[in-house]
């Protein structure tokens, strides 16, 4: 009796120390967080994604794109102190070919970020507009060049001007306002419908219809015209027609779209988390879908023709045709290498090394995201992370410059960028 505990007790004993050891593999595979993040829990390692078939390994990433040292470049980013979480996937010749996260939802809670992470797509969101008015006017339904009178819309613009701009100027930003004409009110809580409504009295950029100047509520009629043209709500239209079709079921709007996941990157200013608003999410067709970044990577795909039973040749190409040219995107060095920038129905498109691209960028509080891919090449980048940093809208670049073979900048670089002043103590802190 006394041998046979003693053997029971060596076994539970055994298993404990694999356990333990098992344990600290786990916490080991996942890079500690640098130590302005020191609130993440070093004991807590992420859970593998459910989905195998990702290609989240670094036996998975094939192609001619230097995936390994990107993702290196990718995870020195994440650790900046500016950063919290970040999301990147790459579609490489049509197919996923890298999927990546790095930091944290929550630096509060230190929960890791996962390909199952919901982040905001912001004004990405904006594309998805653009597609369904190109497909319901290929099926016959809609004529994009019809002014915008011809709708019941809540949008008022000043001197009658709905009578002239057209639904391709509308999506296209042309309607004549100053640039994001009374998105602070917005900010501030004021309904949508009633700003649209008040734009009448709104200051003037130019005469409707003859330049880009970029909007979110007023560009926001088209999902009162698309759903009235659809006969159901734009977000059950858009769901109908483009995500359940390409398979992407994280995809929400609005606030609970967000929060009602699993896991959801809260937003964050530093260190800071900030508490979400209503807001921008008020605007499905300028910035109010969410999803994980495997679910934005299926829809790079279909913008790059994967799926034409969904979203035809024809249709893509009225979609991101240039229809107006617009300022310089971005800044610095990053601004002056994308010539001949242009919008066309919710999408951005621009010359790169000599290269058309096309694609969207978003910003609201708390969040970043960016989209952009290569037609011809079937090849693409989408990113999203929840803090304002701006450097990771260059990893897009990045990406296709080891595509293409070569760049002349590195931007990802950030060995020459300062680390940010610590906060001094408030009231109450220890020293």
């Amino acid at each position: 009796m006394i041998a046979r505990s003693i053997t029971w007790l060596i076994a539970i004993a055994a298993v404990l120390l694999v356990g333990w050891y098992g344990y600290r593999g786990l916490v080991q595979s996942k890079p500690d967080l640098p130590q302005a993040e020191a609130a993440v829990p070093e004991s807590e390692a992420p859970e593998t994604t459910a989905n195998t078939e990702l290609p989240i390994e670094p036996s998975d990433w094939i192609g001619r794109i230097d995936y390994r040292g990107l993702d290196r470049n990718f995870d020195a980013i994440a650790r900046r102190p500016e950063m919290a979480g970040l999301a990147v996937a790459i579609v490489e010749d049509g197919a996923l070919r890298f999927v990546q996260t790095y930091g944290v939802t929550d630096k509060r809670s230190g929960e890791w970020v996962m390909p199952e992470t919901v982040f905001r797509w912001a004004s990405v969101s904006k594309g998805v507009a653009g597609a369904l008015a190109a497909k319901l006017s290929s099926q016959g339904a809609l004529n994009i060049d019809a002014p915008i009178a011809n709708w019941q819309t809540s949008l008022r613009l000043p001197g009658g001007a709905n009578s002239t701009v057209t639904l391709q100027q509308l999506l296209s930003h042309q309607t004549g306002l100053v640039k994001n004409s009374y998105d602070r009110k917005l900010e501030d809580g004021q309904s949508p419908g009633i700003l649209r409504a008040s734009l009448a009295g709104a200051p003037l950029k130019c005469i409707p219809g003859t330049c880009h100047s970029y909007q979110n509520i007023a560009f926001d009629a088209s999902a009162e015209i698309l759903a009235q043209t659809a006969g159901t709500l734009y977000s059950a239209s858009t769901r109908d027609l483009f995500f359940e079709p390409l398979g992407m079921d994280s995809v929400g709007f609005g606030l609970g779209g967000l929060t009602q996941n699993r896991s959801w990157a809260r937003p964050h200013w530093g260190d800071e988390v900030r508490t979400l608003q209503d807001t921008y999410f008020l605007l499905p067709a300028a910035a109010g879908i969410s999803s994980n970044i495997v679910d934005m990577a299926r829809w790079m795909q279909a913008q790059m023709g994967s799926d034409p039973e969904v979203l035809s040749a024809e249709m893509l190409a009225q979609a991101h045709a240039p229809i107006v040219k617009t300022p310089r995107v971005y800044g610095g060095k990053l601004s002056r290498s994308l010539l001949q920038p242009a919008y066309g129905l919710g999408w951005r498109s621009f010359t790169y090394a000599r290269r058309r691209l096309v694609g969207h960028s978003g910003a609201v509080e708390g969040y970043r995201a960016t989209m952009v891919f290569d037609p011809e090449a079937r090849t693409g980048v989408v990113a999203m992370w929840n803090n304002a940093w701006g450097k990771p809208f260059g990893i897009p670049f990045a990406v296709l410059d080891s595509y293409y073979g070569g760049g002349e900048h590195d931007w990802l670089d950030i060995s020459d960028i300062p680390l940010p002043e610590p906060k001094p103590p408030v009231v109450g802190d220890l020293p």
